[in-house]
């Protein structure tokens, strides 16, 4: 098929993908509309055209999902782990015959190209087919006290309904990412979409159904208000765990609101990722890390590498070999065959880029490449490379969130550190150097939960994602995924011996 014909059958595909997509509210195993008939409206920020109106869930609405949530929880936990390991099993299926419909989802509401949509689908899909898995083994233990007067009996049991809460930046994979792991544990949720980006989660909520998952065990609340829902629902003495991944700011209001009922939390929150170039790096294999870590999602990922902490003796190399590679990028709406960068999701966010390179050329900063917006309809910023950037300009000491790319220079080992770990977030990573011992040298000393080695991109659904400082607590994927929803239980069983006989005298034959 040709490049004409491809982005021809993209498009030919909106509309019935559109209708097949529910607007409503889930609630009960029900799709229903909001208690008082309230609407919001998802924008294709390529275009600025309305895509769907959703309905809005009202506080009324969230205490119903709540409901339903909390009346399916004990039947829910007492399923077997083989059933809903099945179910998830399923889902993964459903989502790979689907892989196309909510990747053209995804473009059309995110903005992100076709190309980079489908890669999202098959990483969100690995978290159902890993905890599909991980479902029959939750392992406890039985084993004797020290003492020898009690058996411990050990067990994790789920921790209960959980509030779900995720960005638009990753609508499938984020959804996955924490849906799964409760399904696999054993409980009941209210997942709460962003408001820019819903229509991928509904879909994806649609498919669950499908699957066979019961009716209250998976809820889903759209709404224009995020507080609407979360403020009821935090407030419910029977929700036991909220799992958010946002900005910082938002993180700290909800880990706030979690205290009054000692809520279990999981906080995926903002990063400032540096990726470190030392002098001894491969600049081809820098480079194309640093294109993969800067420009995946258009650079609207909190794991993006918002630094590039280049060594000065290699940095005029690898700012020439860097502009070479982001000059060829090809901006445009993510239908369109070819295309590489597509808009930021909204006016707001590419307001916000703009600053971010006005402040850095105001303060000394040089640009390379790009810098300005592209012409045309949508939210479009070109990719744009900063050189001589000085530390104290805001594209180095605050998330930006885009396509931009800050050069900053250091000369040792130690400076490199110091600049890494001069922020509050302590998220995703990147070091490029050829002295594996060195390597493992800066992990041992830079403040991130996430660190790259010779590579641009390390999420895996098998691999424990978090961050520390304020990037947040807990870990999403990988073994430890599945343990951040569920909660340990032990009982102490008397010695099936009976009494200890005395000291020194060995146990009955």
């Amino acid at each position: 098929m040709s490049t004409t014909d491809t982005t021809t059958a993209l498009r030919d595909r909106v509309e019935t993908v559109l209708a097949a997509t529910p607007t409503g509210l889930l609630i009960n195993g029900e799709w229903r509309e909001a208690s008082d008939g309230s609407t919001f409206e998802v924008e294709n920020p390529a275009t600025g055209e309305v895509l769907a109106t959703m309905a809005s869930a009202t506080r009324e609405d969230a205490a119903a999902a709540m409901d339903a949530a909390a009346n399916a929880q004990e039947s829910w936990a007492r399923t077997p782990a083989r059933e809903r390991a099945e179910i998830l099993r399923r889902a993964f299926d459903l989502v790979q015959e689907r892989a196309e419909d909510l990747a053209l989802l995804m473009t059309l509401e995110m903005g992100k190209p076709f190309a980079e949509a489908l890669g999202e689908v098959k990483y969100g899909g690995e978290f159902l087919r890993w905890f599909s898995e991980e479902a029959v083994r939750d392992y406890g233990r039985y084993m004797d006290t020290p003492e020898g007067n009690l058996r411990m009996l050990v067990t994790h049991k789920p921790v209960g309904p959980c509030l779900l809460i995720t960005p638009w930046n990753f609508p499938l994979a984020m959804a996955t990412r924490k849906v799964a792991p409760a399904v696999a544990a054993g409980c009941t949720m209210v997942l709460k979409p962003a408001r820019l980006t819903p229509l991928t989660s509904q879909y994806f909520a649609q498919l669950m159904i499908e699957a066979g998952i019961p009716a209250g065990v998976l809820n889903v609340v759209s709404s224009k208000s995020a507080s609407a829902v979360s403020e009821p629902i935090m407030a419910d003495p029977r929700l036991r765990k909220v799992s958010f991944t946002g900005s910082t700011p938002v993180g700290k209001q909800l880990m706030k609101a979690a205290t009054d009922n000692v809520l279990r939390t999981s906080m995926e929150l903002g990063g400032n990722g540096p990726l470190i170039v030392f002098e001894d790096a491969d600049l081809d294999k820098a480079v194309a890390g640093a294109m993969a870590a800067k420009m995946r999602n258009m650079g609207e990922a909190c794991t993006a590498a918002n630094r590039l902490l280049v060594h000065e003796s290699v940095a005029e190399e690898f700012v020439a070999k860097l502009a070479e590679k982001m000059s060829a990028l090809t901006v445009g709406n993510g239908l369109d065959e070819g295309v590489d960068v597509g808009p930021l999701v909204e006016a707001k966010a590419r307001d916000s880029v703009e600053a971010f390179v006005a402040d850095a050329v105001e303060r000394g900063a040089r640009v390379v490449v790009g810098g300005a917006r592209a012409e045309g309809p949508g939210y479009f910023y070109q990719p744009t490379l900063l050189a001589d950037v000085p530390r104290d300009a805001r594209a180095v000491t605050e998330e930006i969130f885009g396509p931009v790319a800050p050069v900053v220079t250091f000369a040792d080992e130690d400076e490199a550190v110091e600049l890494a770990n001069s922020t509050e977030y302590g998220l995703a990573s990147y070091v490029f150097t050829e002295d594996i011992s060195r390597g493992l040298r800066i992990g041992d000393r830079i403040e991130f939960g996430l660190m790259g080695l010779n590579v641009g991109v390390i999420s895996n659904a098998a691999a424990p994602f978090g961050g520390v400082k304020q990037s947040g607590l807990g870990r999403e994927g990988g073994a430890e995924g599945i343990a951040e929803y569920t909660t340990t239980q032990y009982i102490g069983v008397e010695n099936p011996w009976g009494a200890l006989p005395p000291s020194g005298a060995g146990r009955p034959a």
